[in-house]
């Protein structure tokens, strides 16, 4: 559903004459922000890598950046540490792969420093702002459900509206659905089994 569609059908649930559609687009831009605080699925995902061709000791994070899921160098999986313990690890001075890494604003540092490979960093990703009639992001073609009813919230409020609980629970019951169904699917036809603690050799 295209942000045209979304102002119209807005217009429809919430049943007045004097909302302007700039006020429509912001409460949808309120609703957005609010989803993106909470969701998390894989149409969120997104992938950034970085070539390291000299020694680097931190790396800028991508505008659209939300969360991270995971980083490695190369084929090694970095853990990420507090910023007190990554400032004693550099005063060590060590070289060579990187093994951990902490954020610092919109920085992940790296440690050790690399100086060549390969860095990849998967993450939840922001939202695109939809502006135009004609734009579409991911969340509007995913869930504009959950788009129009937290857009209704922050409507009642504006308004004063007597409706408001109702499109709270509302906007409740269907995010929660969207995560369920996210959250499912990670694990459907996937073959569960209990895996032994000791090996035996024959």
């Amino acid at each position: 559903m295209n942000l045209g569609d979304l102002r119209t059908h807005f217009k429809a649930l919430l049943n007045r004459t004097d909302v302007s559609s700039q006020l429509i687009s912001t409460f949808l831009d309120q609703s957005q922000t609010r989803i993106m605080r909470t969701l998390r699925v894989p149409n969120m995902e997104n992938q950034h890598t970085y070539t390291i061709s000299a020694s680097t000791s931190s790396v800028v994070l991508p505008a659209d950046f939300l969360e991270a899921i995971d980083l490695y160098f190369d084929d090694y999986l970095l853990r990420r540490i507090p910023m007190r313990e990554m400032l004693l690890r550099r005063k060590s001075g060590e070289s060579g792969n990187p093994h951990f890494f902490a954020r610092e604003n919109a920085t992940f540092l790296l440690f050790p420093a690399p100086s060549s490979g390969t860095l990849t960093l998967n993450y939840y990703a922001t939202f695109a702002t939809m502006s135009a009639d004609s734009d579409e992001n991911g969340l509007a073609q995913m869930a504009s459900d959950v788009l129009l009813y937290g857009a209704l919230v922050f409507a009642a409020d504006y308004y004063l509206d007597d409706r408001l609980p109702q499109f709270e629970m509302r906007f409740g019951q269907l995010l929660n659905e969207i995560q369920l169904f996210a959250d499912d699917a990670e694990l459907a036809g996937q073959l569960t089994s209990i895996r032994p603690n000791t090996f035996y050799d024959d």
